[in-house]
């Protein structure tokens, strides 16, 4: 399941992106990147949500692809497709958000995410409402994006109690 979204996300950026003009986008495909990797550092050995993997052999391959092709994919698309007109903007949101959740739920209902140490699709809900806007805040104001991203990082680290003061290899 995780591969064939792979394969639906490559797809839609390369009818829908526009990869003439990557370069200006790159630095936002970098920004959720590193997001992702930051949440897989951060929360090693205590992960608040596990993919379940599928078609790849383990957990850490099955974060690869969405680190490395779906997340940067997902941010072309958002970002080189985000509308002039201010109309269009929660619509715009909507469907991001809202494919974001319907793909999420979905592997909840199959059993391809497991949510663990208090996060649910609740959380996830929430998270996507802020990556989203975070996505264009970082393409128009990066220090501010970097600082709101620490912000909520810290958030969470002291919300979900996640112990980054304990090596990886001595946590739960």
């Amino acid at each position: 399941m995780h591969l064939i979204l792979g394969v639906i996300t490559v797809l839609a950026a390369w009818r829908y992106g526009d990869w003439r003009h990557w370069q200006r986008y790159h630095h936002i495909m970098m920004f959720i990147v590193i997001g992702n990797l930051l949440y897989n550092f951060l929360t090693a050995g205590h992960f608040l949500w596990k993919l379940k993997p599928d078609f790849f052999p383990n957990h850490s391959l099955t974060e690869m692809v969405y680190t490395f092709v779906i997340f940067p994919a997902t941010a072309l698309m958002f970002i080189s497709n985000y509308p002039d007109r201010p109309n269009k903007i929660i619509g715009h949101y909507a469907r991001y958000i809202g494919v974001y959740v319907g793909v999420e739920w979905l592997f909840m209902l199959t059993d391809r995410i497991v949510y663990q140490y208090g996060w649910s699709l609740g959380w996830s809900i929430f998270f996507d409402f802020t990556m989203f806007p975070l996505l264009w805040i970082f393409h128009r104001r990066p220090l501010v994006a970097y600082g709101i991203t620490f912000v909520l990082c810290a958030f969470y680290v002291w919300y979900f109690k996640i112990p980054v003061n304990v090596p990886v290899e001595q946590r739960n």
